[in-house]
């Protein structure tokens, strides 16, 4: 069971970064065969981004809802996960197997959203949480004194 911190902290993250939303979503359940391939794909992508953190990819958090399964990625820079998805084989196979076996037949969704966030325009806030989304791949202090309204914590005030 994760460690949960008792108490209110945010994360605290030096420098720009990226917030990258990706995911898939099963449009057909019977056309299993277009749909494991995908989701397959992710995981040695995830592996390889873990396994070589010069690549910028700093870490990730994933859901299952339904049909649906995103995952929440943070990159070091916009450069870093453009150069990942431009140049690094096991995702250029994935892209091409994709629109080989699913292209736009409509049996497999796909999908990605990308935040540049600029240095200190971010808040967030964990109370009695284990370590969590921002907070895994920042460095977590407490939520008091000049972080702890959300309006102090994205500097508005």
């Amino acid at each position: 069971m994760a460690n949960v911190m008792p108490g209110r902290y945010t994360a605290k993250v030096d420098g720009s970064y990226v917030v990258f939303i990706i995911g898939m979503r099963i449009n057909q359940l019977l056309a299993v065969h277009k749909w494991v391939p995908v989701a397959k794909a992710m995981g040695g992508m995830m592996q390889e981004l873990y396994q070589n953190p010069e690549l910028g990819f700093l870490g990730s958090r994933s859901s299952v809802n339904m049909r649906t399964i995103t995952q929440i990625q943070y990159w070091r820079s916009f450069e870093h996960l453009e150069k990942y998805a431009r140049h690094a084989p096991l995702h250029l196979t994935a892209w091409r197997k994709f629109n080989q076996a699913v292209g736009t037949d409509g049996s497999v969704g796909i999908y990605h959203e990308t935040y540049l966030v600029e240095a200190g325009n971010y808040e967030c806030v964990y109370v009695n949480m284990p370590a969590f989304g921002l907070g895994e791949v920042g460095e977590l202090v407490p939520a008091t004194g000049k972080r702890e309204s959300a309006r102090q914590r994205i500097n508005k005030e």
